[in-house]
């Protein structure tokens, strides 16, 4: 069976998931990357992206993600046909992924960036990496060079940050500088540890 150990690590677009996911594996702990899982299941599907939404989306036989993410974000309808493609494959690999490592009996981190919105996955714990949702939105347009109103139509896609936060069962702030986000995560891993440890005895 899947996800034993597993603790889900989400957030939000621009809330330094991606970067928490980078220390956390410093700090020692195992993560499965479903983005990355993602990005290779959609390079490994261009011809159906070309033939589902057409040529200009496929390069040189690679998926142009930031042009599909246009549509994708700005029609509910060519959103779900992508998701009911994609997500089914990218849950069969993370499963196959989890299920190697429950076999190490600690905890490891899967990095889902839509774990609240999708339900799919049976994981009961949670961390959220939160950023204010005013610190958020400057984080997306100084990374992306998004206008305001492209980057607010992108973040509104998801969940409110402050409505995952609620639902976390750690929370992970990232409101400061990268010297205190390593100290966060410090704490975390403390804190599995620990918790692991007491469970053991």
């Amino acid at each position: 069976m899947a996800f034993e150990y597993a603790i889900a690590l989400t957030g939000g677009i621009a809330t330094g998931k991606s970067t928490v996911a980078s220390l956390m594996a410093l700090n020692g702990m195992r993560v499965i990357d479903a983005d990355t899982i993602s990005h290779k299941i959609l390079d490994a599907s261009s011809s159906w992206v070309q033939e589902t939404f057409g040529e200009k989306y496929v390069t040189n036989s690679k998926v142009d993600r930031s042009s599909l993410g246009s549509i994708i974000f700005s029609d509910k309808n060519a959103k779900k046909i992508l998701q009911d493609y994609l997500h089914p494959k990218i849950r069969i690999e993370i499963e196959k992924q989890s299920i190697k490592q429950d076999g190490f009996k600690f905890p490891y981190l899967i990095d889902i960036p839509l774990f609240f919105e999708n339900a799919g996955y049976d994981i009961e714990d949670s961390v959220v990496v939160y950023t204010p949702a005013d610190i958020q939105l400057q984080r997306f347009i100084k990374r992306n060079k998004y206008s305001q109103e492209e980057s607010l139509k992108r973040i509104a896609s998801q969940m409110p940050i402050d409505a995952k936060k609620e639902k976390a069962t750690w929370i992970i702030d990232n409101s400061k500088n990268l010297k205190h986000l390593q100290q966060e995560v410090e704490d975390f891993v403390d804190i599995i540890k620990a918790k692991y440890l007491k469970k053991e005895i």
